[in-house]
């Protein structure tokens, strides 16, 4: 006779586990972000100052107050400005909107663009303020603006001798994954600042410290800054390198439109290179699926799907896909080709996936070939960081041709990235 179910006993022993659980066991599942950090520290550093924050909605503590509102709210703290990113401190701005100078109307602060005609706040935005603090979400790619407008800020406030507070936040890419070459001199833009690979496995403290040692911020003139700020990183508790953002237990809030879930950044790094080929594939964006799909109207989806099966790439595997997308070119239209997944996402050459589909296309569509059928070609070697990868890739379309110098920084990156590491 089988024993009877008690959950009542269950139930008892599960929360007696709760109760005996280690601090380490509950710290290993529940990262506690940078502004949670400083809450717990009293602000120190930031009572009895004058506060200019950098933010967007993605700098919330683990219950979803904003940034914003815990430092305007702080005993001793006197917040006084607010300075917007690209999409704007409160995301009421679509990409690539320009974001204009407002008051906040919650809290009736005045706000700063940061995204439009001034991208470095000017010495008038700054009189008056005693420390800067930056709270915002990254994806831990190097053409994802938000870290531009960091380094630009850091310039601006070392001209004016203010104090700079980052409040650090998990890299969803995860610690260890680094990919991409360096940018090489000439293709310095908002979309490629700093001399980084495009997979750079910071968090975005750590990148701060080393843009600020190091004097990576070339800017759009690729001569290296010699000023420095007055820098603190307020750093994360619970955090390692080996967690994506899955594993950290925080909620994830978009950091901008198209990267709407914690997984997000990886398929923008897989897809977002080849989306700056406008009028060649559509990627996603203006559908449910932004940077998970490779799909036009004129693709056997099957036949697309075998070629890149065919390839073998280690921690990827394809699916097709058939969609009308929502908006865009193809608005309305029905749009075949793949969707793709990462299976083993630590093996998975995730930068290339994007090279192999063009790899694909061209050798299935020779009338279709990336270079030839699309616009924005200028855009695509400041993302790449380099005209190299175009001009040598777009000979055969072949992977292999790129493949040894796209990971030519690598090695070299991660000796120097590990000196500013905080996190084990």
């Amino acid at each position: 006779m089988k024993p009877a179910f008690n959950l009542t006993g269950i139930l008892c022993v599960i929360c007696a586990f709760m109760l005996v659980m280690p601090d380490s066991y509950a710290s290993d599942r529940q990262v506690m972000p940078g502004v949670e950090v400083l809450r717990e520290r009293g602000f120190s550093g930031l009572v009895g100052k004058r506060v200019g924050l950098v933010t967007n909605p993605s700098g919330v503590d683990r219950h979803l107050r904003s940034t914003i509102d815990i430092l305007y709210n702080a005993p001793g703290v006197e917040l006084v400005a607010l300075f917007g990113p690209e999409h704007g401190v409160r995301g009421d701005v679509y990409a690539g909107g320009k974001v204009s100078d407002s008051r906040d109307p919650l809290t009736g602060l005045p706000v700063y663009s940061l995204y439009g005609p001034t991208r470095k706040p000017a010495p008038e935005m700054l009189d008056g303020i005693d420390v800067m603090v930056y709270d915002i979400q990254d994806t831990g790619a190097r053409s994802y603006t938000f870290i531009s407008t960091l380094g630009l800020v850091m310039e601006a406030c070392a001209e004016k001798d203010i104090e700079v507070m980052v409040l650090d936040r998990p890299n969803p890419l995860g610690g260890n994954k680094i990919e991409g070459s360096y940018v090489e001199p000439g293709y310095f833009s908002f979309v490629s600042q700093y001399r980084i690979p495009y997979i750079y496995g910071l968090t975005v403290g750590e990148l701060a410290m080393l843009i600020n040692e190091e004097g990576l911020n070339r800017g759009q003139t690729g001569e290296q800054d010699a000023a420095r700020c007055r820098l603190t990183v307020i750093p994360m508790k619970g955090w390692h390198r080996d967690m994506l953002y899955a594993d950290t237990g925080l909620p994830w809030v978009l950091p901008s439109p198209n990267i709407p879930a914690d997984d997000s950044p990886q398929y923008y790094c897989a897809a977002g290179i080849c989306g700056e080929l406008y009028g060649f594939l559509n990627i996603g964006i203006g559908y449910t699926l932004p940077f998970q799909v490779f799909a036009e109207e004129w693709i056997d989806a099957e036949t697309l799907k075998k070629t890149l099966d065919g390839y073998g790439i280690p921690g990827v595997a394809f699916r097709t896909v058939y969609f009308k997308p929502l908006s865009g070119r193809s608005a309305g239209r029905l749009v075949r080709g793949v969707q793709y997944f990462f299976t083993d996402y630590e093996a998975a050459p995730v930068t290339l996936v994007q090279f192999y589909v063009m790899q694909a296309v061209a050798s299935l569509y020779p009338d279709r070939k990336p270079f030839e059928a699309a616009s924005g070609v200028g855009l695509f070697d400041k993302v790449c960081g380099s005209s190299y990868i175009r001009t040598v890739f777009g000979k055969r379309y072949m992977v292999e041709d790129i493949e040894e110098f796209w990971n030519k920084d690598v090695s070299a990156f991660r000796r120097l990235a590990s000196r500013y590491h905080l996190y084990k």
